[in-house]
């Protein structure tokens, strides 16, 4: 993984001593709370429902053991014991102390971490496959692509104040697990018809209010010219986005007013004029940067204690088929733990859950871990004679959900538990789900399914891309859930359709009930999944299934 250099540390320790005074002047009153929005935003503190709420930075989800015992430090000593790990693939925490804020900061900048960029109206934190690096369905590692993207984004001056947030997304993978078509920029690796690496580059992609796939700009960006070419895209946004109306200030909105043909011929002219002055990707530096994230010795163990734990461990054999992927190396395998137990906040983990996923990364997984955009933890190079150690030590950490992929794996916002934006609850929401489908004993029957809740239209909770969407929203000061289905946040991304009127809060987990009961019947067998069959059938036997004292007419008129 990327090791800062002494520029890095001089550069944040700068940075942090910069907020220091000026919490220190929003303290003593010399700075009001309008002129200190601006700068906490530039360092990742937000003033949320309750408390300030600070956003770290995790690169392309990427962490080893003491950056992220560290972490757990700084949720006991600093806030309530426990962090929040985001679609973002960072980490929050909800209770820190304005006055606190400095030291936590200059504690994350003793291990190479740090909070800029993750608010403004800026390039945000790169996202990339936590899978990056260990996946065999890999092209090339997207980590490279996303840590050259990071240090060339981090504080570029031109591109501090754009018309809004801006979100970068890298697969190195034909199966994109970084759900790289909804965002601003999407890239894909790719080889040319003579093998030579290169990108498939999307723009204006992204969800809220105003949810859209990303279009293809670029079909294939030679490697060495990537920089130059964001760059292109960067300036045409930062001079044509629009600055007038917030809700409209996305490049989603420049796509789809221009047209991607017009948009398209200006980018290209402006990657001309860019690539004369500034022609590309240095070689040292790229070369360096590989290095940095070269594959860690693979030893070559016997797998024997696995497959006979496999063979008698019911419990054992379900959470294997359920989180642990193949892994490039056939004596490896890739472990997610499941930050979902049922009942559980998702994407929370304890101070001490967070050092025994360290301690475990330090001893069988080459020291790396990988947050998820899907709010779980990855140990990405795990040893398949050790992963009967592992799974045990995770259990005793209440970490062995076998839920990957299944119901209760639920992607959800904060809502208004802390969010200052949200309209409505997501995470008692994801609970109760969970709890219900538990009880009934129907997620393994189910099979693989996403659900993701939002809180609010912002839809940080990618409602849009869930198989089973849900929105909530304030109906005339009532929470009010509309559903969606057939979203999809794969490389055969699409955005889901509403189904009719919304649920309160009470009728909403009856009605999911209904719905997947509804599923079960009608699927042709257990190998076709929810999705599959949505797609089979489409919405007519779902919609019944939701409203049953509902006539056609009038779920239509509703809908509408």
């Amino acid at each position: 993984m990327y090791k800062y250099n002494d520029f890095d540390h001089a550069f944040v320790r700068t940075r942090v001593a910069e907020f220091r005074d000026q919490v220190d002047r929003r303290l003593s009153g010399s700075l009001t709370e309008e002129e200190f929005k601006p700068l906490r935003l530039k360092n990742g503190l937000y003033l949320q429902l309750h408390a300030y709420m600070l956003r770290v930075a995790v690169p392309y989800g990427t962490l080893n053991s003491r950056q992220m015992r560290q972490l757990a430090m700084i949720a006991e000593k600093w806030d309530k014991g426990y962090g929040h790990f985001t679609t973002r693939q960072n980490i929050q925490y909800n209770w820190p102390k304005l006055k606190d804020v400095p030291d936590i900061l200059d504690a994350l900048a003793d291990v190479s971490m740090h909070a800029i960029q993750t608010s403004g109206n800026c390039i945000r934190n790169v996202t990339a496959d936590h899978f990056a690096g260990a996946a065999r369905d890999e092209i090339e590692d997207a980590r490279i692509t996303a840590e050259l993207l990071r240090q060339w984004s981090t504080d570029h001056p031109e591109f501090q104040y754009l018309p809004r947030k801006f979100k970068i997304a890298v697969t190195g993978s034909p199966n994109d697990r970084a759900v790289t078509r909804a965002h601003d920029i999407g890239l894909r690796a790719i080889k040319d018809s003579e093998g030579s690496a290169g990108y498939e580059v999307l723009i204006g992609g992204g969800l809220g209010r105003t949810p859209m796939i990303g279009k293809v700009v670029r079909g294939f960006l030679p490697k060495e010219d990537l920089l130059p070419y964001i760059e292109a895209i960067l300036r045409v946004y930062n001079l044509s986005g629009r600055r007038d109306n917030k809700y409209k200030a996305r490049i989603k909105i420049l796509v789809h007013e221009t047209g991607i043909e017009e948009l398209r011929a200006e980018i290209e002219k402006e990657f001309l004029t860019r690539k004369a002055e500034f022609p590309g990707i240095n070689p040292e530096l790229l070369q360096a940067i590989e290095q940095d994230f070269a594959a860690p010795i693979f030893n070559k163990l016997s797998v024997d204690n696995h497959v006979a734990r496999v063979a008698h461990d019911k419990e054992f054999r379900e959470w294997v088929k359920n989180n642990v992927a193949r892994h490039k190396i056939p004596e490896y395998a890739i472990v997610t733990v499941s930050l979902k137990p049922v009942g559980g906040t998702p994407g929370d983990a304890t101070a001490e859950q967070m050092r025994v996923m360290a301690d475990l990364a330090e001893t069988y997984t080459h020291d790396e871990l990988r947050v998820s955009h899907e709010q779980n933890i990855v140990l990405p190079h795990v040893p398949k004679a050790y992963l009967p150690k592992v799974y045990d030590e995770l259990k005793k950490a209440g970490l062995a959900t076998p839920n990957l992929g299944l119901l209760s794996d639920i992607i959800a916002c904060p809502g208004m538990d802390y969010c200052s934006l949200a309209t409505a609850r997501s995470i008692p929401i994801a609970q109760d789900i969970a709890k219900r489908f538990d009880h009934l004993q129907l997620e393994r029957d189910i099979g693989a399914l996403k659900i993701k809740i939002s809180g609010c239209i912002n839809a940080c909770g990618h409602h849009h891309v869930g198989h089973i969407g849900i929105l909530g929203l304030d109906k005339a000061g009532v929470e009010n859930y509309q559903i969606t289905l057939g979203g999809n946040a794969t490389e055969d991304a699409h955005i889901g359709s509403r189904v009719g009127p919304g649920f309160s809060a009470e009728e909403l987990v009856p009605a999911l009930e209904r719905l997947l009961k509804s599923y079960l019947q009608l699927r042709e067998s257990p190998e076709e999944t929810f999705y599959k069959c949505y797609n089979r059938l489409g919405m007519d036997p779902f919609k019944e299934a939701l409203y049953p004292h509902l006539k056609p007419k009038q779920i239509k008129r509703d809908r509408a």
